[in-house]
């Protein structure tokens, strides 16, 4: 990753999913549905939504950190071999 990070607005457009969650806790905070009436339920909107955002982050984190670590050790190619399909059935039983 570079020192300088991009603004905000294009950071975002690179994860729809995050802009989505946001826009939702925005909705709840600006109470454009008129279905909340309490705080507690305003509560539990806001953890849901804050819950399901963290699970999406962090399976995006963890794919792009497993795609790191494959690029990684193909690159160093230390023994290892990408998984291949063999070509032949092996060894043919013997006839009696």
């Amino acid at each position: 990753m570079s020192d300088k990070k991009l603004p905000l607005q294009e950071r975002m457009e690179q994860y729809p999913y995050l802009r989505s969650r946001f826009e939702s806790i925005m909705d709840i905070v600006e109470d454009t549905s008129a279905s909340v009436d309490t705080a507690d339920e305003a509560e539990q909107l806001l953890i849901d939504e804050i819950r399901e955002m963290g699970k999406e982050a962090l399976h995006d984190w963890a794919v792009g950190k497993e795609v790191e670590k494959v690029t990684e050790l193909m690159d160093k190619k230390d023994g290892i071999k990408k998984h291949s399909k063999k070509k032949y059935p092996g060894t043919p039983p013997s006839d009696r």
